[in-house]
């Protein structure tokens, strides 16, 4: 249940039998042809899907992240680490405040991984909680079925690509980029980067069938839904 769609009373209420709650983490940033809230909008419908069946609260996506590599494509926005991590640790003071107890992090953006650190010092001083850290995308199952349908898989090309992910009329390119080299690639700043990449894509095909996309989907939604089951 979206938090969006409830009051203070109902959350009040539901916190008298349950002290869960899920948090989607996304990213505003360049994904080649498709939006520039992929992230997001992965991490938010994850969240959502997975806990439904629950009633479990699903707050609003926190959709910036850490994502400086990318500051030269045009849309992007990065924060700086120390304000991510401050960020991370002012959501679950507040949660904290207001009577949850078990908060599970659905992440959508590998930048945003120094925030299970954040998490993990968090809970050293608050040891009545709980904090789970969920990279949706590359969890075990997931990641094992994006494999087994194309294993030439990267950022920005056909993994991300769901129907909910693209824009209307904006054709995708019907080839598959050869994988860029990412250890190459991690020396140069944002304009070399883009240099590097063009158009966004690390490598593989920009598209698949969505029957292809929503097998993955089933996976990552009942991967992440287990994690909440069972807590």
């Amino acid at each position: 249940m979206k938090i969006s769609e409830m009051n203070w009373l109902q959350v009040e209420q539901y916190l008298k039998t349950d002290d869960r709650a899920v948090v989607p983490l996304g990213c505003t940033e360049q994904h080649a042809y498709l939006s520039l809230s992929v992230d997001s909008i992965l991490a938010e419908r994850v969240a959502v899907e997975a806990a439904e069946p629950f009633g479990i609260p699903v707050f609003p996506v926190q959709a910036y992240g850490i994502t400086p590599y990318f500051m030269a494509y045009p849309g992007t926005v990065s924060l700086k680490a120390e304000t991510y991590l401050r960020l991370i640790t002012d959501i679950l003071d507040s949660l904290h405040r207001t009577g949850f107890r078990r908060i599970l992090f659905v992440n959508g953006h590998g930048g945003n991984s120094p925030a299970q650190t954040a998490c993990i010092e968090w809970m050293n001083h608050n040891s009545d909680c709980r904090v789970r850290f969920h990279n949706w995308w590359n969890a075990p199952k997931t990641l094992e079925k994006v494999k087994e349908i194309d294993p030439v898989a990267s950022h920005a090309s056909w993994m991300e690509n769901f129907p909910w992910t693209r824009l209307p009329n904006i054709a995708q390119p019907d080839h598959q980029k050869p994988m860029v080299d990412l250890e190459r690639m991690r020396t140069f700043g944002p304009e070399g980067v883009r240099e590097i990449l063009g158009d966004g894509n690390f490598g593989g095909r920009y598209q698949r069938s969505d029957e292809e996309m929503n097998a993955i989907w089933s996976v990552a939604i009942a991967e992440t839904r287990a994690l909440i089951e069972t807590w």
